[in-house]
């Protein structure tokens, strides 16, 4: 899937200079590597600090940092950060700003044209003066944190080695000052890869000109309320008032009382559920939703697909964007008090995606409210995961559909709107190269976003004769984006508000900012409550039960097709101490509202599901069972599978049915190391990638090839029941229609020999973790187009790991790859994961703990550019002291950051 890798084009462009030797050697002395090592004991002066800040980092060189005021607190944030990961929080404001090219020469100017369209950095300037006051004030201090480090470094080469490897291709390159904008624009980036994933919308359409919509369907299922309950199980938010197709804001829309917050009674579960898959259903068969089935509208499709693709990634995509998380109330935990867990599932990379940090006022008052620790973002102020001293939290990607792409009859600088040509909105571009030259674009834009189609050239053939809502419309169109995470929002004012809450009042209120990128937010405090907030800027969209979001390309040229403002924060879902005493959102539906206004592409529930069976196990659960869950690698598919998988009749061939036999006994668990469930484990996934490719990658795009992820497992559950269903033909074989049996048996046939070939000719020896394996690979210089020398410096593994896509341990891997020779490296490798895991006690938050994917530096080859990976894998956790007695306690290196007198 290639979600791990940051800049691909970059890298390339990189690679063709770094394999000039001497560089190399260069890159290898010794002094280069341990230049950039930040200090972390002793004094250092920092301009602009009203006093002395210290900071305390423990053996995993996480920093506890105390100041007597907030601006101080942000300062040294800004410090600290930018002392362990500045080349990383340098490359992310290049990529947002869309000055890539500036850091990496010309490999980075398709990535720049890119985001130069959406206008990502534009928006975050347009987005800092509506921020509070006081929002306003810690970016800066931040900011001034961040270049007291610049100053202090001088030159590029003693901040990061990965300066030395590319200033051979951009000799003169110079760090400039960082700004409250490169912080906010880092947000746009997070937004953009958290986004509701609308590849499946249009994957419907690509696929509409070449089979029936009925075979079409069979490919996205309906959620199956019946076994994989929603987070707010039980309770109906549906409106019964009025029918929400008229698209008006005040249409009928899932609720939640806005009164002060109580126990909440559910409902008896209304007709809801039965009344989204009819719709659904109905959407799959309806004339007006007939895709055009030309030739050229799959192209054009297609080259929507491609353009959303060329835009960096930075956290995670696709199946990838999935998490764990879940809260349990103190009357069914050992404790008396609530236990919450959280690990986000995004791209694995080195350094990890999050930095881990404490802040603390040493007097916590209404002018330094922060006492607060957890995961922030490296270029970021604040925490964005973790807890307080009253109240934690914990996120997982809601994935609502916030974009839409509109097609515009433009002509000359005008485009048609209710039958008047309007202007465009222009502006010019310039992007600098590194090692010299520039380039001039010109950007375009209608009342609903950016035109892509400047942008990139594939964009622009979208626009050739497509199907407009299913329908012919002739012609050629421009294509314009309309996306949420391009709207000015106050997102960074809710990352403070969920600091400093002190109950779900307040929390609430924070969430209330929270737009982009909607996420479900789990509650817990330590006076016993929990819940939950789904916040987030939900476009209404018109004649909406007649058309889901986002399942075909609209006609800019219609108002009506406009979207009609936003979902009120009072109509969005919540809880608060519900009965059931827990509640878990793990990327699964949440409501069973007949009116799916968030969106309609949900996890299908594999992992929500297997953690509320096991909640439900245990009526009394302890803080080591909530970490031994996120651990847990058990397959809730795997026995529907397998079922079909034993029933299969392979005749004499004995050879195969040594490996069947491997699933006889097997109790779906998916471990390293040898064992018989890890032999079958090895077994039964190779067979799942067999049976993917034969039953649908034949019909399917080379580039929509079935991932295996939570959707196709859904979708092969509903196949086995219809053994007649047309994927069950693999359309490869000319003149013979093979069915149900023979499919099944040609998977464990190849899949027998393909093991055979990997792992040895005795079924008993093999092992998933050899073939399950994670290389952590650094997002510029880790790339298989850079010198492996190169690699070495920066990348880490490979490492063998347990569980796999739609398991609680969710170490996903794609399925679509390694289908052939020259890809075969790439099967079963790990490119998501999760992140972090954390497990929060509240009857002693001392007592909570936590563990990072990789380690808090993002300097190759310090202590802590890796030191929690191996526990990570093993899903181990640390103590987590937060108390300043509880820090101190466990000691460790301790720097005193002191007014520099010198520049008042």
């Amino acid at each position: 899937m290639s979600r791990a890798i940051l800049v691909r084009r970059s890298a390339i462009a990189v690679a063709a200079l770094l394999v000039v030797v001497l560089g190399v050697v260069a890159v290898l002395a010794v002094t280069w590597v341990r230049r950039p090592f930040p200090v972390t004991e002793g004094e250092v002066k920092v301009p602009g600090l009203q006093g002395k800040v210290d900071v305390i980092r423990n053996d995993q060189g996480i920093p506890q940092i105390y100041a007597d005021n907030a601006d101080d607190l942000f300062r040294a944030q800004g410090f600290v950060h930018a002392q362990d990961r500045f080349f990383e929080m340098d490359l992310r404001r290049h990529i947002t700003s869309g000055r890539l090219s500036e850091l990496v020469g010309e490999g980075g100017l398709e990535t720049d044209r890119v985001i130069r369209t959406l206008g990502w950095r534009r928006v975050a300037e347009a987005e800092l003066p509506t921020l509070k006051p006081e929002t306003r004030r810690y970016l800066q201090a931040y900011s001034d944190g961040v270049n007291a480090y610049i100053h202090q470094q001088g030159t590029p080469s003693k901040m990061s080695l990965e300066y030395v490897v590319l200033g051979q291709k951009v000799p003169d390159y110079r760090v400039e000052d960082w700004t409250p904008a490169d912080s906010l624009a880092w947000l746009k980036a997070m937004a953009w890869d958290l986004r509701g994933d609308y590849s499946d919308e249009l994957t419907r359409a690509r696929l509409a000109g070449t089979m029936p919509l009925s075979q079409i369907s069979e490919l996205y299922p309906p959620y199956p309320y019946d076994s994989h309950k929603p987070i707010l199980s039980g309770q109906d938010w549906s409106s019964t008032t009025s029918n929400a197709s008229n698209g008006s804001a005040n249409s009928a829309l899932p609720f939640a009382s806005t009164e002060a917050p109580t126990a909440t009674t559910p409902s008896k579960a209304s007709k809801a559920s039965k009344a989204s898959k009819a719709s659904k259903a109905s959407k799959a068969k309806s004339p007006e939703l007939a895709a055009e089935t030309s030739p050229s509208a799959e192209q054009a499709y297609a080259a929507v697909t491609k353009a959303l693709n060329s835009v960096p990634v930075t956290m995670g995509r696709g199946d990838g964007i999935g998490s764990n998380s879940w809260v349990v109330g103190g009357s069914r935990t050992s404790t008396g008090k609530p236990l919450l867990a959280n690990d986000p599932h995004l791209g694995v990379s080195i350094p990890g995606i999050w930095y881990q940090v404490g802040l603390h006022c040493r007097s916590v008052s209404s002018s330094c409210p922060f006492d607060v620790a957890g995961y922030s973002f490296a270029g970021l102020p604040g925490v964005v995961i973790g807890h307080n001293q009253s109240i934690g939290w914990g996120f997982t990607n809601l994935g609502p559909d916030v974009s839409d792409f509109f097609l515009e009859q433009v002509r000359g600088n005008t485009y048609l709107r209710d039958g008047k040509q309007v202007p465009l909105t222009m502006r010019t571009e310039t992007i600098k190269i590194g090692g010299g030259g520039e380039q001039t674009i010109t950007v375009r834009s209608t009342t609903h976003g950016p035109i892509l189609s400047d942008a990139l050239g594939t964009v622009a053939r979208a626009g050739d004769s497509p199907p407009v809502n299913g329908r012919t419309s002739p012609g050629s169109y421009e294509v314009a984006l309309q996306w949420t995470g391009i709207e000015v929002n106050q997102t960074a004012d809710a990352i403070f508000g969920l600091n400093t809450a002190q109950n779900f009042q307040q929390f609430r209120e924070a969430a209330r900012h929270f737009a982009v990128p909607a996420q479900n937010l789990l509650y817990a405090d330590t006076a016993g409550n929990i819940g939950y907030q789904a916040p987030g800027s939900i476009p209404i969209r018109s004649r909406y039960m007649d058309s889901a979001p986002g399942f075909w390309i609209r006609p800019g040229w219609v108002s009506s097709w406009d979207w009609k403002g936003k979902v009120p924060f009072e109509q969005m879902p919540w809880t608060y101490n519900p009965p059931e005493g827990f509640i878990v959102a793990a990327n699964q539906a949440v409501t069973e509202s007949g009116s799916p206004f968030l969106t309609t592409e949900w996890d299908y529930g594999f992992r929500s599901q297997r953690i509320r069976s096991l909640l439900e196990k245990n009526t009394k659960v302890t803080p080591a069972a909530m970490s031994h869950i996120q651990g847990d690698v058990r397959s809730e598919f795997a026995p529907t599978l397998v079922k079909a998988l034993l029933k299969v009749d392979l005749g004499g061939d004995d050879f195969t049915k040594q490996a069947q036999d491997l699933l006889r006994h097997w109790d779906y668990t998916m471990p390293v190391g040898a064992s018989d469930a890890g032999a079958a484990a090895a077994y039964y996934n190779a067979v799942w990638s067999s049976l993917l490719d034969l039953t649908f990658d034949d019909e399917l795009p080379s580039d929509l090839r079935a991932d295996g992820g939570d959707q196709w497992m859904q979708a092969m559950t509903q196949l086995l029941a219809k053994p007649r269903s047309a994927w069950w033909d693999d359309k490869r074989t000319a003149g013979v229609a093979e069915g149900q049996s023979e499919i099944l048996r040609k998977a464990l046939v190849d899949a027998r020999l393909d093991l055979t070939r990997e792992l040895g000719k005795d079924p008993s020896d093999w092992q998933w973790g050899e073939l399950h394996t994670l290389t952590l690979q650094h997002q510029v210089l880790g790339g298989d187009d850079v010198p492996g020398l190169v690699r070495m410096l920066f990348n880490r593994g490979p490492i063998e790991l347990p569980g796999g896509s739609a398991i609680v341990n969710a170490n996903g891997w794609d399925a679509s790859q390694g289908l052939d020779d020259a890809n075969r490296s790439k099967a079963f490798k790990v490119d998501w994961a999760p992140s972090m895991r954390m497990v929060l006690d509240f009857s002693d938050l001392d007592r909570s703990r936590w563990v990072n994917q990789t380690g808090n530096s993002g300097h190759a080859y310090s202590d802590h550019y890796d030191d929690q990976s191996e526990a990570w894998a093993k899903n181990e956790l640390y103590d987590w002291p937060f108390s300043r007695k509880a820090v101190e306690h466990v000691g460790g290196d301790k720097l005193v950051l002191v007014p520099d007198t010198s520049t008042n």
